[in-house]
């Protein structure tokens, strides 16, 4: 099921700039296969958190928990948090093994498996089947057991872009509900592509 020459390196991942990572990540799809059910995405938003002098951060400055340990681990793995108690939210962790620098991926463009997605979310119209972080997660079937997998697993895993995307095309914005991260809740570090590029 995974193509492996489609896969992206190490190198990828372990790039010391998240924020050029999680603009990297903009146009890669990520893909699940759970149950013998395939689905996938185009990813379309990422915000970029740095493990250091970011208090938007979870591990902001070495703050280590259980939750966070993950972060800490080496990149090209997945985070996988609960948000609100209900959402299952995922994250790409980059860097190098200490740094604790992420991504999370907020938004999906359907690829395989549409009414398999439609089917775990309730749902029968594709519109707002996987715009934000909660719900590709739950139209991917993704959870916080996952958290920990590297994203070259034959259940969960990342694949390039098929095609270049040029800046002109990236906007850059606020990220969402870190206002308590003070000036750093200012940082434009949400980034955002037109899925019609990918039509």
């Amino acid at each position: 099921m995974i193509n492996k020459e489609a896969l992206p390196g190490h190198d990828f991942y372990a790039r010391p700039d998240v924020v050029q990572v999680s603009k990297d990540l903009l146009g890669c799809t990520l893909h699940t296969f759970f149950d013998g059910e395939h689905t996938s995405g185009i990813i379309v938003e990422t915000e970029a958190y740095c493990g250091r002098n970011d208090k938007a951060c979870h591990a902001n400055n070495g703050t280590r928990t259980d939750r966070t340990e993950v972060m800490y681990g080496p990149p090209g793995h997945c985070y996988v948090y609960l948000c609100y108690g209900i959402h299952h939210l995922f994250n790409v962790v980059t860097n190098r093994e200490g740094l604790a620098d992420a991504v999370l991926v907020r938004a999906l463009q359907p690829l395989n498996g549409v009414e398999i997605m439609k089917k775990r979310r309730g749902m029968e119209k594709i519109k707002h089947l996987t715009d934000g972080p909660g719900k590709l997660s739950q139209a991917l079937a993704i959870h916080t057991n996952m958290t920990g997998s590297a994203l070259s697993e034959p259940l969960l895993w990342i694949e390039q872009r098929r095609q270049e995307i040029s800046d002109e095309h990236i906007e850059a914005s606020k990220r969402i509900g870190v206002d308590y991260a003070g000036e750093d809740a200012l940082r434009k570090w949400r980034f955002t592509v037109d899925s019609g590029l990918f039509r």
